[in-house]
């Protein structure tokens, strides 16, 4: 049997089991490798083809036979094939995959092609690995844009990008920064995207999170974004046909990006105490084979004091402070439910932390169904003080909106047929 995976250093975060699973280049596996083992593995390992991430992608491209023209130019690989030889050949798909995510983002969000929107156009590029690299090369090569690299350390650096580029009318994102686990968080210094005004667009190749922190701030600033789950896609595409020997099945992509993306989304449930959320939480979770955190028993077990006891202890805004840190702990994986506390919206900083990896969905009980039993705060101020301040967020933090139907059972199932799950 063929045997594929992906080499890399770290990848404990990858989608690419999932993808080529669905695409039908399986098995395959992630190849975790030291650094001084990658030359054995790729010359002498068991494996049929492989796709190569970081940072092993130019190493890659020095141990083939074979180079296609792409990786000639780069000096970069992300796609290795052994063939019928024992020869080995190496590719470059991630300029395929990023040619077809600029190509849906600018049809998306501009109503143009790629070319239409940025042949000729400044683009920023940050970054110098070899994903930047073949980013370049296809705005380059493909798009005819005027990429423009900007690096730590390099002529044009994150403090002098706004001198040297601020007339760009686009930013890719093609480093690390901002990836699980460290999310939301964003390499550009506080303040630049306000000081390009000709900025058109964000992209960033990163895909987990689903938001980024540069994609949440061109967000905020009604920038267009699009993050890299597409990219992702489409190369797994190419690099699929040529591990399987066949043309790649493009029609297929759009179905995978759908199934991946809703796959790997959280559902994270907000609404008033007592709404329901941590009991239709648990049903939901069940339904749908996903694992269930409940924000509140995540805080006891960090904290190793339940949220009413560190309330009357230590008072309200202490333990706002402490929710906070385990949303943020939780709300960066991927394919949870979460059931938050009800006052997680109180702090406008949470709701970046769920809205970068999660459908937020709210639970809208009648308040005159909500019990006030073991909830300091109801009882302290009454639940309609409450509302009044809470259900606005709730609302306009909200993804999707369920009034609840009675049960936690009915509840789960009503939210499984609203997220299409």
């Amino acid at each position: 049997m063929a045997r594929y995976g992906l080499l890399g250093k770290h990848l404990g975060h990858s989608y690419s089991p999932q993808i080529h699973a669905l695409l039908g280049s399986s098995p395959y596996e992630l190849f975790e490798i030291a650094p001084g083992a990658v030359e054995a593995f790729i010359r002498d390992g068991r494996w049929d083809g492989v796709n190569v991430t970081v940072p092993y992608k130019k190493r890659a491209a020095e141990l083939a036979d074979i180079r296609s023209a792409r990786v000639e130019a780069l000096g970069a690989a992300n796609t290795l094939v052994r063939r019928d030889d024992g020869a080995i050949f190496a590719d470059n798909t991630d300029v395929l995959g990023f040619v077809a995510l600029l190509e849906e983002f600018s049809r998306a969000k501009l109503g143009r092609t790629a070319r239409d929107a940025f042949a000729g156009e400044k683009v920023l590029v940050l970054g110098m690995g070899g994903a930047a690299q073949a980013v370049s090369h296809a705005l380059g090569h493909i798009v005819d844009a005027r990429p423009l690299t900007v690096s730590r350390s390099g002529a044009v650096n994150y403090e002098t990008i706004c001198e040297s580029g601020g007339d760009a009318s686009l930013i890719v994102n093609a480093t690390p920064v901002g990836m699980y686990p460290d999310c939301p968080a964003s390499p550009l210094w506080p303040g630049t995207i306000d000081r390009l005004p000709d900025l058109r667009g964000v992209i960033d190749i990163i895909y987990n999170p689903r938001i980024t922190g540069l994609c949440l701030e061109a967000e905020a600033k009604g920038i267009p974004w699009m993050t890299g789950l597409p990219m992702l896609v489409w190369q797994a595409v190419y690099a699929s046909g040529l591990f399987l020997g066949r043309e790649p099945d493009e029609s297929r992509a759009a179905a995978i990006i759908e199934k991946i993306d809703r796959r790997n989304a959280n559902i994270a449930l907000i609404g008033m105490p007592g709404s329901g959320k941590t009991s239709a939480g648990r049903c939901l979770a069940r339904m749908a084979s996903r694992a269930f955190v409940d924000l509140d028993d995540a805080f006891t077990a960090r904290i190793g004091s339940t949220p009413e006891e560190v309330i009357a202890n230590r008072g309200e805004a202490a333990f706002r402070e402490l929710e906070t840190e385990i949303c943020r702990e939780h709300a960066g994986q991927s394919g949870l439910v979460i059931a938050t506390g009800g006052g997680v919206v109180t702090r406008a900083c949470n709701y970046p932390l769920l809205h970068q990896n999660s459908t937020i969905v709210f639970l809208d009980r009648p308040l005159e169904e909500l019990s006030c039993a073991g909830r300091p705060l109801s009882q302290a101020q009454g639940i309609d003080v409450l509302a009044q301040d809470r259900l606005p967020r709730y609302r306009s933090w909200a993804d999707a909106t369920l009034s609840c139907t009675g049960s936690a059972e009915s509840d789960a199932e009503a939210i499984r047929e609203l997220l299409g799950l």
